[in-house]
């Protein structure tokens, strides 16, 4: 389980679980368990503090790499 914060402020975003040890390209919806500072306009995911997280691309988002920061394990597939 992987928690995903805003490289800008630090804030957590969401908790996502993350299969495979590949990089955080996307975020299938269906694996995000908790969220806690995402907001959405129009098809553009931000942080509370304004920095542009991710592109909402219908079943998944697909990640800003400079944007956020995360800790956390992977889960092997």
């Amino acid at each position: 389980m992987l928690t995903l914060k805003c490289a800008a402020c630090k804030r957590k975003l969401w908790k996502y679980d993350k299969i495979g040890k590949g990089e955080v390209l996307r975020c299938h919806k269906d694996r995000i368990t908790r969220t806690y500072q995402m907001h959405q306009t129009g098809d553009k995911i931000t942080c509370q503090c304004g920095k542009e997280i991710g592109i909402d691309k219908g079943a998944a988002i697909k990640m800003i790499s400079k944007a956020f920061i995360y800790s956390g394990e992977k889960r092997s597939g």
